[in-house]
Order: C-alpha cells, then sequence, then structure tokens
C-alpha cells in the first residue's frame, strides 16, 4: 500500500508506510563460494596443475595417476590453499601417514589389486585444516558485508522503473520491495550486492524471468508473465544465487533451508521454560513536533506540555474523545507535519522545522480545524508504522460507555399503528434510493 509519487496537490497517500529512525569502501569483490577462478589448482604430486573452474579434472587426474581421492571437495572454503597445504606436507611424510587405504579387488588375484587413498576430515589435522579455512572465508565475507554497509558510493538504477538511487543500497532494494513487490531480502543479509545486482539485471536483459527463467520475445511480455504468474522474485532453488547471501557462508554445503531448519529445530526441542532472564526493550514514544523520544506516556506527555505547549490530555477531555478518536488525531497531526503543513490553518510550508516554528509563533499548537477534518476513518491508518505514541494512548471507552449507558434513557418504540409505521419506515426511503440509483 505505498503512496504514489504523483499524489494529488503534492500530498502523499495517507497509507503511505513511513518508520521513525531506530535508535542507535567501494571494493565489492567477487561473489563466489571457492576461490577466484584465476587462481590455480595444483597437484598433490607432480607440477599439474589447472585453473580453479576446471577442479574436475585436477580431481580426475589425481584418481587416475595418483590413486587418490580427497572427501567432501565441495565443503572446502578454499580449495586452493587446501591443496597447496597437503602438497607440502607430502613432500614431508609418506601419503600412508595421513590417508586411509582402500584395497580393490580384495579378494581377487594380487596383481589384479590396486590401493587407492581417501583423503578426508577423519584425519584431525584435515578436519582443523578445513575448519581455519572455513573461518577465514566467513571472515572475509563478513568484512565484505560490513563494506558495503558502510559504503555511501552507491549509485543504480531501478531495474524496474529505472529511477536512480545513491547512497546505501538498502534505498534501492527497499524500494524494489516496496513499490514493485520484488524482494531479494533483507539487506544485512546480503553480500556481493553490485554483482548480485548485475546477475539480475542482465537476465532482464536477456528477456528472461527471475523465476522460472524462461526467455520472451520482448519486455512488454515479459513483464506481463511475470506480473501475472507472480515471478518477481527470485527461485530459491537456484544455486546461482547462493554466494550472494551470508548464511550460506555459515557452513558450507548446507543450504539456507537447512541451516533454517535446524534452528527451528533447535528451538522445538528447548524444553527450558524458565524466562527469568528475560529483558524486556522498553518502546520509546516520539514527539509529534520535535525529535525528542520518552519511555512513558506521562514523560512525552510532559515534554509536550513544557516546550510545546500542546496538551492531548486537556484536548482528550474537552472533546471528549473516545480512544480511536485520540488515534486519528494524532495520526492527523503527523501527517499534516510529515507534509510540512500546518494543521491549523493549512499553511504549507518547505520543511518541517519550519511548520513547527510557524506553529509555535501563530499559536495554532493547540488550534485544531473542524472535528470532520481529521475525524475519517483514512487516519486509523498510523502515519508511521513504529509510532509507540499511538500504544500509550488513554483508553477510556469502556469506562465512558458505562457512564453514559446510565444516563442515557431508554423510550420505547409506539406500534400502535404498524400500518403508519411501516410507511414512514427509513427502509422505505433506503430502497427508493436504492431503485432510483439501479
Amino acid at each position: 500500500m505505498a503512496a504514489c509519487n504523483g499524489s494529488k496537490d503534492g500530498q502523499d497517500s495517507i497509507l503511505e508506510p513511513l518508520c521513525f529512525p531506530e535508535q542507535p569502501a567501494d571494493d565489492s569483490g567477487a561473489p563466489r563460494l571457492q576461490r577466484p577462478s584465476a587462481e590455480l589448482l595444483v597437484c598433490l604430486f607432480c607440477s599439474e596443475s589447472v585453473p580453479l573452474k576446471q577442479k574436475d579434472v585436477l580431481l580426475k587426474h589425481l584418481l587416475l595417476q595418483h590413486k587418490l581421492v580427497i572427501a567432501d571437495v565441495k565443503l572446502i572454503a578454499d580449495l586452493p590453499k587446501y591443496m597447496l597445504y597437503w602438497k607440502g606436507r607430502f613432500l614431508e611424510q609418506p601419503v600412508t601417514d595421513f590417508c586411509s587405504v582402500i584395497k580393490t579387488n580384495s579378494t581377487g588375484p594380487v596383481e589384479k589389486q590396486e590401493d587407492y587413498f581417501l583423503l578426508c576430515d577423519v584425519l584431525p589435522e584435515d578436519r582443523i585444516l578445513r575448519e581455519k579455512l572455513q573461518q577465514k572465508r566467513l571472515e572475509e565475507v563478513l568484512e565484505q558485508q560490513q563494506k558495503e554497509r558502510d559504503d555511501s558510493s552507491f549509485r543504480r538504477l531501478c531495474m524496474f522503473c529505472s529511477e536512480e538511487f545513491s547512497g546505501n543500497r538498502s534505498s534501492l532494494l527497499n524500494h524494489m520491495a516496496r513499490e514493485h513487490s520484488f524482494s531479494i531480502g533483507l539487506p544485512d543479509n546480503i553480500v556481493y550486492c553490485d554483482a548480485f545486482l548485475d546477475t539480475l539485471q542482465s537476465k532482464l536483459d536477456n528477456l528472461q524471468c527471475l523465476y522460472c527463467e524462461k526467455t520472451f520475445r520482448d519486455k512488454t511480455t515479459l513483464k506481463d508473465h511475470m506480473r501475472k504468474k507472480a515471478h518477481r522474485r527470485i527461485n530459491s532453488n537456484n544455486h546461482e544465487y547462493d554466494c550472494f547471501y551470508v548464511i550460506n557462508y555459515l557452513e558450507l554445503g548446507k543450504t539456507w533451508e537447512e541451516v533454517q531448519s535446524e534452528d527451528d529445530r533447535e528451538l522445538a526441542d528447548d524444553e527450558d521454560d524458565d524466562w527469568s532472564d528475560w529483558q524486556s526493550h522498553p518502546v520509546s514514544a516520539v514527539c509529534l513536533f520535535c525529535d525528542h523520544q520518552s519511555e512513558t506516556m506521562d514523560q512525552i506527555h510532559t515534554h509536550m506540555k513544557d516546550t510545546h505547549d500542546f496538551d492531548l490530555h486537556k484536548l482528550r477531555i474537552e472533546l471528549n474523545l473516545r480512544f480511536y478518536q485520540q488515534v486519528k488525531l494524532v495520526n492527523f497531526i503527523r501527517r499534516q507535519i510529515h507534509q510540512s503543513r500546518c494543521y491549523g490553518c493549512q499553511e504549507k510550508f518547505d520543511s518541517r522545522e519550519d511548520v513547527v516554528r510557524h506553529i509555535v509563533a501563530e499559536s495554532h499548537v493547540m488550534k485544531l480545524p473542524e472535528m470532520s477534518t481529521w475525524d475519517q476513518p483514512q487516519y486509523y491508518f498510523p502515519t508511521y508504522e513504529n509510532d509507540a505514541l499511538l500504544c500509550t494512548l488513554s483508553d477510556n471507552d469502556e469506562s465512558d460507555e458505562v457512564n453514559h449507558g446510565e444516563d442515557i434513557p431508554v423510550i420505547a418504540e409506539d406500534v400502535s399503528n404498524l400500518r403508519e409505521l411501516k410507511q414512514t419506515s427509513v427502509l422505505n426511503q433506503l430502497l427508493k434510493n436504492r431503485g432510483s440509483c439501479s
């Protein structure tokens, strides 16, 4: 329900999602779960070497020429360094000191028996090496992620509407999620963001659907397909995207779904119901006129009254406001100040600071327009999604209903003349109006 930019009179929609701010390098790197393809893989026994992209060639060479198998190659975070380490160790000691020996055709003739060597993490030295490489890779990824978080030189066009965004990457990602219903996840969960967006843009440039990856004849057909089929999303089963999510670096060989399911099982198996160490985090309510925050309603009321001469309690009593009317009033004032407009006289200003100065200078702080202006259903919706001030409003509806109920007399309806009652019933007028409209 995001607002459109071209609203009437420059006003944004009342349903536009806003949020108060929470309390408190340009090396993008290459997206990879392995090292860059420019690095070479060396044979553990001879001078043979191949690029990383051709690792299957070297693994086949090790098997056929040297009878050696490396277990779980895909779980090795840095294969080139792994190979270099063991190449050095094999020069120091024989292979049999490190590898399990597997004899093939053990019941057959001796001349047909062959010894194969298995290098795996059953060996403590191998397991420690794999863990160190994995830890180093995770540190590199987290460091890259932090660089992207702090980078303010980002500049890129939205791939759907060509609107330009600069500064932090999250502005573009949040825009695509909000305006185009296309979400690739929370910005803090993504790494190598530029390369990720390049990959997605390349698919769109090639007229390829991002979800089903079918190719279409033109952009219009592609857009219609993605909209109608709800394909404005990426396919989680496409492992091409794994390298762009930090969770996939936590345990190599496990997908984000497997890691997440393990976390869920741990929560389900946790039988410790002791909540004694629970620490609640206070929610701060923000002033209607400035950025001051307070943890209780009394504190925020005192601040607004002493600093801005705004007394919400007084307005509630004078206007006899019920709970939801208070909600509407707060949302109305929030919206007007967000739009840099005085809620008392409707004069428009260039900034929020200007309108607040005007409200104070002209004594419009307690000047409200007619109740019909702000007591509207559209102001049920909060101007700011995390507006804690709404949660601290006084709810006296029940007591009011009880008090008012005691004072309101109940008068029985006169049903002595039913025919006249039917002829003068308001239902007849409603039915006539409905008939004329149709």
